[in-house]
């Protein structure tokens, strides 16, 4: 009883702080102390599952007896007490009480309004502290966490069009996101065709299918092509991938790199284990290729999109703890705290609710301002030009093409020296405004993110905020410095408390460093310790007997940057001294 009352004031002390002081604008130590706090009040209060389900508080038990020690294809029996938790076909949870997620107001203001006035990209606005490799990484890795699958295609939303709008159709038509009603009436529930958790899923799949298409069956490896690249299949015209959607040259490039990271690691364990069989390579091979993908996510990509310095102690202390990289390394666990020894390995714990992916993560996930409209690719030899490709021109079937033109190690330089969008307002890709699907659909994307987020019941801005225990905003000149945007949002939703959660975490102006928003952040502090807290493959059988000892080193020894010069070591004079590989690149005219 006396330590509940300690925690609970220690959290209610740091929510006082964060809101009088705001933890980046704190000295380091207690910018981590109020960013713990704020977590352990986050578990507490922002995590429900969609049938009100709840867990007791405390780490999960493990059911004795033996249990499956490798990943499932479609992500069941990862937790031993409930077979369904995180499965394909388990339905999104929530970071608000679903009482407050019912849809209002869907069509209002118009979708395609808010479009084409507020996030249209007029000039593109560049991440210079990024490369465009950050910007795929992002969609490989929501690939791996979720989808929505198939839309209803009866009865669609129908958006009302200026008569001077020049889209083909109108009204514009967007199917509706299948649902199913919840047995008690209450608001709607989403189901994810992909598994919930952090096991790469994007590139394995997650049915039999799939797996079984992308295997070569010999030795535990995976299909490339001659050219060691990620395959195609003519007769689909489609590569061969575990999750293959909004396909385009950026998610070929890291499908390749992974895949061949998946061979390079089959090899490493038939070396020490010589009698396993091929289901037992490949199995393991998958665990540690999938750990290393979290692993670079948590302690590379988020520090460069988050860069403060802040935020480059915390997301390490994720995965090491206050211990460090260097001592847990040489020593490992200290002990079971995930302060001290980092979350890999530490016990798993739900924190009250079932484990799922969140309706609030997905909206707070849409940036798709990191996507440049065009691409210049450039030689790694003397970067010069080779082609200039739009993003058009470098996706769907023509991500092949491109593929079989320009060599790997030319596409990875031009990656890795070019900058992404920034994620603010009027930074929304064209061709995304107008991007036509595989079958022949024309979507406007920014305007189906609007309405996406209305529809699946997240709160807007202002009620988002207050659910994650921040201040709203009570005057549009809150949401930004710039007078011009400070008028559009007020001719175009007239009250602030009518602005879209996506449109007001990019209007926000984000800590120092931070790619997005301090709001989005919040989300964040939750739900990316929550992929490895309640994955027992992270947590209680994150361990030697699991991953073996060589894949363990295997993990802890490589980045990406070293994973990139394992496949491509001309790219070596480029990168090498880098210490982040999504940091922009030296190009070959300066080394």
């Amino acid at each position: 009883m006396a330590a509940e009352i300690v925690k609970r004031s220690f959290m209610q002390v740091t929510e006082w702080v964060d809101r009088r002081y705001g933890w980046h604008h704190l000295p380091k130590p207690l910018a981590l102390l109020t960013l713990t706090g704020l977590r352990m009040t986050l578990r507490r209060a922002n995590l429900y599952d969609s049938a009100g389900v709840r867990l007791p508080w405390g780490p999960a038990p493990l059911p004795s007896g033996p249990r499956p020690l490798v990943r499932s294809i479609d992500g069941a029996g990862n937790d031993r007490t409930d077979e369904s938790m995180g499965s394909v076909g388990a339905a999104f949870a929530r970071n608000v009480p679903l009482n407050d997620t019912a849809p209002t107001d869907v069509l209002t203001p118009n979708p395609r309004t808010v479009s084409l006035e507020l996030l249209t990209r007029e000039q593109f606005q560049p991440a210079t502290t990024l490369n465009v490799l950050a910007a795929a990484w992002l969609q490989f890795e929501v690939h791996d966490w979720l989808s929505h699958g198939a839309n209803d295609p009866e009865d669609p939303w129908e958006v009302e069009l200026d008569p001077d709008d020049p889209w083909p159709d109108h009204p514009m038509r967007i199917q509706r996101t299948h649902s199913e009603p919840t047995l008690d009436g209450g608001p709607p529930t989403y189901r994810n065709t992909e598994t919930h958790w952090w096991d790469a899923s994007q590139v394995y799949g997650s049915s039999a299918e799939l797996q079984g298409m992308i295997r070569t069956h010999e030795r535990g490896k995976v299909l490339l092509s001659p050219e060691g690249l990620v395959p195609f299949d003519p007769s689909t015209m489609r590569h061969l991938a575990g999750v293959n959607g909004n396909w385009w040259i950026g998610l070929a490039i890291l499908h390749t790199v992974f895949m061949r990271e998946h061979n390079a690691i089959c090899d490493r364990l038939a070396g020490a284990y010589p009698q396993w069989d091929d289901d037992a390579l490949f199995e393991h091979a998958r665990l540690v290729n999938a750990a290393l993908i979290a692993k670079i996510h948590t302690v590379e990509w988020t520090p460069a999109l988050l860069a403060n310095p802040i935020m480059q102690t915390g997301m390490r202390v994720n995965w090491w703890g206050l211990t460090g990289e260097r001592l847990t390394n040489r020593f490992g666990r200290l002990t079971k705290s995930e302060e001290i020894s980092g979350i890999p390995g530490s016990d798993t714990h739900h924190h009250g609710a079932p484990y799922a992916m969140t309706e609030e993560f997905v909206a707070v996930y849409r940036m798709h301002p990191l996507v440049p409209d065009d691409y210049e690719l450039r030689a790694l030899v003397n970067d010069s030009l080779i082609e200039h490709r739009t993003f058009r021109e470098a996706a769907g079937t023509h991500t092949h093409e491109v593929l079989q033109a320009v060599p790997m190690e030319d596409l990875l330089y031009s990656f890795g020296t070019s900058h992404p969008g920034a994620i603010v307002l009027h930074n929304f890709p064209k061709h995304l405004q107008h991007f036509e699907k595989a079958d022949g659909s024309i979507l406007d994307l920014a305007a189906t993110d609007i309405l996406r987020s209305r529809e699946r019941g997240v709160p807007r801005y202002n009620e988002f905020r207050r659910k994650f225990h921040l201040a709203p905003a009570t005057r549009f000149e809150d949401f930004n410095d710039d007078p011009a945007i400070v008028s559009d949002l007020r001719r175009i939703y007239g009250d602030p408390e009518a602005v879209d959660t996506t449109i007001g975490l990019y209007a926000e102006t984000p800590p120092k460093g931070f790619a997005f928003s301090d709001t989005a952040f919040r989300v964040f502090i939750l739900m990316a310790s929550r992929r490895l807290k309640s994955d027992r493959f992270f947590t209680y059988d994150y361990r030697p007997e699991v991953y073996t000892p060589e894949g363990l080193q295997w993990i802890a020894d490589n980045t990406m940057g070293s994973v990139i010069l394992r496949h491509y070591p001309a790219l070596a004079r480029s990168l090498q001294g880098n210490r982040n590989a999504f940091a922009p690149w030296t190009t070959a005219s300066t080394v």
